[in-house]
């Protein structure tokens, strides 16, 4: 959080309050986010051209973006005045030019909401409107605020007084109002239409977890990402993990314990970090070595702290735990000082702006990152002390020097012999060298290192010097419209000059409502040449041309080829259930699930989420739930006139499990 007066409400809090985030809507395995904060918008969008996207960061979180009170400070921005995009970081247009330019470079946008209150105060906002504490002209009036207008203080320790007085004399909105609930997702939503990927949602202990998800279900993007800040307080009345139903929840204590470890304590201890040491599950955590809120109160690491700082981001972004995000700020001698240069970054390391995110040693580690994603820790050594390394399956291994000296040790790893580019000293270059150290794994998975106090080693499968594309590495994932409404789909293909697969060719599987995909792995094949059918005589040729396609993740609709993934099924944090149902069907009719949560519908037949006929007489659907929910749904049949007919029995329930999905295999009830 951040609020005038705010660095008060941290220490009050006991622990940070913060402005991270993890990450939305698929993209690849690109997870980690780079957080500009007060960056403006032109800024951000020249950033995401040239860092953000090269460097392969998935997503990248804006300050509050609403109009605010005016001031100089950084806490002006969590004090707004109104939902208008118009205050110091830019208006509409610089911020819906800066989401499509970052969108265009491969990086996705998360906004930092501010949804709990509004101001301390009274005056003219940075857009022109005049606002009094409780009165924000065509927005909210003082019925719209909770009656509790004493301030919380250092009382967490009752329910009430966090959730409905007032933190550092900021009005409270009373978020139990629909009316208020729908300004609230009126704004997310004009946001979301803007090309937004998610929010960061601020303060949420101060909001009860019941109107947290009555405002999401109001969203537009049901899916849309939802990472919010909650401060873990021993003893307190409200506990982050009460908001996990709504979404991701940042995990405070992997904050302040790093700090810790990091700053004097051994990095041995590390060996279980994470789930081990009480946190929060790894799938539904946000990570962070620092924020805006915890750099200026202590609690957590800074820039100011040299090499222990940037250690532990090598080590964060190297180790599985959570979804992490880099804090990219600007100096400060003033806790409550504002961005320099009127929030405008001309060059990094210039006017104060510090630019971590850009730093080779954090930056080269978000390839890493993508590298091992989705892989498990493996090889774990340590010298009992400040030395310690890992693997992260075949895929990736670091070792991190912590000691007063240097380091000579032979580590085992489960890496594919070869070459690799060590990316903490120099970087792969296209034709597969290396511009610094590289390190050679031999057949055993073995390589020995000398690592300098202080310093690291860090390799990984696509860094692999001289070896060009690893095995595995290059493949294409072909994602098939269904609006043909074909009762099966194929695809036929032939890599770059390769032999075609047998006819009609391999099945396709269902990826989300409206598409079937298949991965195919192409070896030094540069793409595919593809034709599609329905196995039974029916095709779907590009007009006898055949289709001709490229690497990565490749859509064909309507006779046109395009990229990216149109399913969002690589999202960070992901869980869900993995709908199957057997149901027989008349030309027309298509089936249905509906649930009691509002990801389901909340029992509503037009809000149903549409299962997907491709492997027809079973319908599919993965659909995103929040981890460990409880849930009832049927299923349901509509035809082309939108009537509705309820499979019979009572409701079937299933339990969302802490992390995946849960799989439902089942039958259509006459």
């Amino acid at each position: 959080m951040g609020a005038g007066l705010v660095l008060g409400l941290a220490t009050t809090l006991a622990a940070p309050a913060q402005s991270a985030a993890a990450a939305p809507t698929a993209n690849g395995n690109k997870k980690v986010t780079a957080v500009l904060f007060e960056w403006n918008f032109n800024s951000i969008a020249r950033e995401c051209t040239r860092t953000l996207g090269p460097q392969g960061y998935g997503y990248v979180q804006v300050s509050p973006p609403q109009e605010r009170i005016q001031g100089n400070q950084w806490w002006t921005a969590y004090q707004p005045v109104s939902y208008k995009i118009a205050g110091p970081l830019g208006d509409r247009n610089s911020f819906k030019n800066m989401v499509d330019t970052c969108r265009g470079a491969g990086v996705r946008v998360i906004v930092d909401a501010v949804i709990n209150h509004m101001t301390a105060g009274s005056g003219t906002g940075t857009g022109g409107t005049n606002y009094s504490k409780y009165n924000y002209p065509g927005v909210y009036s003082d019925w719209d605020f909770h009656g509790c207008r004493r301030d919380i203080g250092s009382n967490y320790g009752d329910r009430y007084n966090v959730q409905e007085c007032e933190l550092v004399g900021l009005s409270d909105l009373n978020t139990g109002s629909d009316y208020v609930r729908g300004r609230i997702a009126g704004y997310m939503n004009d946001l979301i239409s803007l090309g937004v990927d998610g929010f960061r949602v601020d303060a949420v202990k101060h909001i009860a977890a019941g109107d947290l998800s009555a405002i999401r279900s109001k969203l537009s993007n049901p899916n849309v990402y939802w990472i919010q800040e909650a401060i873990h307080g021993a003893g307190e009345a409200v506990s982050p993990s009460e908001y996990l139903g709504s979404g991701d929840v940042q995990e405070f204590r992997y904050t302040t314990d790093l700090k810790r470890v990091f700053n004097g304590e051994k990095l041995s201890y590390l060996k279980n970090f994470g789930e081990g040491w009480g946190y929060m599950s790894s799938g539904k955590s946000g990570t962070m070595v620092a924020n805006h809120d915890t750099e200026r109160n202590g609690s957590s690491l800074s820039y100011k702290d040299g090499a222990n700082y940037t250690l532990a981001h090598v080590f964060m972004l190297a180790h599985p735990y959570g979804t992490p995000s880099v804090h990219s700020g600007y100096e400060f001698s003033d806790k409550d000082a504002g961005a320099p240069s009127g929030n405008n970054m001309n060059a990094c390391y210039s006017d104060g702006w510090k630019c971590q995110h850009a730093w080779p040693q954090i930056a080269n580690m978000v390839g890493f990152r993508n590298a091992s994603e989705g892989t498990p820790l493996t090889n774990w050594w340590d010298n009992g002390n400040n030395a310690v390394a890992f693997g992260r399956g075949n895929k990736a291994f670091v070792a991190i020097n912590h000691e007063g000296g240097s380091l000579t040790q032979t580590f085992q790893t489960s890496l594919p012999a070869g070459t690799y580019c060590d990316v903490q000293h120099g970087n792969p270059t296209a034709n597969g060298g290396c511009t610094g150290t590289t390190y050679t794994v031999g057949s055993d998975g073995r390589f020995t290192a000398t690592i300098g106090s202080n310093d690291a080693v860090a390799l990984y499968v696509g860094a692999k010097s001289g070896g060009g594309e690893q095995p595995g590495d290059n493949t294409a994932t072909v994602y098939y419209s269904t609006e043909k409404n074909w009762s099966a789909y194929n695809l036929h293909y032939a890599p770059t000059g390769g032999t075609w697969t047998t006819v009609p060719g391999i099945s396709m599987e269902a990826a989300c409502p409206g598409w079937v995909k298949k991965a195919v792995a192409l070896g030094s094949a540069t793409g595919l040449k593809a034709a599609f059918n329905n196995g039974s005589g029916t095709w779907d040729n590009n007009n006898s041309a055949d289709y001709t396609l490229g690497t990565g993740n490749i859509t064909v609709k309507g006779g046109t080829v395009g990229t990216g993934n149109p399913c969002g099924d690589d999202q960070p944090g992901e869980s869900g259930a993995a709908f199957a149902v057997h149901a027989t069907t008349v030309p027309g009719q298509n089936i249905y699930v509906v649930g009691n949560i509002p990801a389901l519908g909340s029992w509503a037949p037009t809000a149903a989420l549409k299962l997907d006929p491709a492997t027809y007489p079973v319908w599919k659907l993965a659909a995103k739930l929040p981890a460990n929910t409880s849930f009832e749904y049927k299923y349901i049949r509509k035809d082309a006139a939108s009537n509705v007919t309820w499979e019979s029995g009572g409701n079937r329930t299933a339990i969302v499990p802490t992390s995946g999905s849960i799989t439902l295999n089942d039958t259509w009830r006459s």
